[in-house]
């Protein structure tokens, strides 16, 4: 059994392309490219679902604001604005903290 590789969106239309030159046959296509059964079989999947535009790695991109619906946009400042307010609430914890233990030396 192949263990998987990361691959390239070039690699991934070129695999998407061999699998289906050979009649689907996917063990054949995971030793050619040295990618794992699951991952050519999971190309194809993609490739039939969404096009080529679905072999792109998307993960770990954000959308520009400019392309966030209103909704999307105050979930994202709202997400800011908790992560601040969890911040302030650790400092003032810290600082609390830090004035029990200078108070104890004092």
């Amino acid at each position: 059994m192949t263990k998987g590789r990361k691959t390239t969106f070039e690699e991934r239309v070129e695999i998407v392309q061999y699998c289906i030159a050979h009649n689907r046959n996917y063990a054949q296509t995971a030793e050619q490219y040295q990618v794992s059964y699951q991952q050519a079989r999971n190309y194809i999947v993609k490739y039939e679902a969404g096009g080529v535009e679905a072999l792109r790695d998307n993960r770990g991109k954000r959308k520009r604001p400019d392309e966030m619906s209103e909704l999307e946009k105050l979930r994202a400042e709202v997400k800011i604005l908790k992560t601040e307010k969890e911040r302030a609430e650790m400092e003032a914890s810290f600082l609390k903290k830090l004035e029990e233990i200078e108070r104890r030396r004092g």
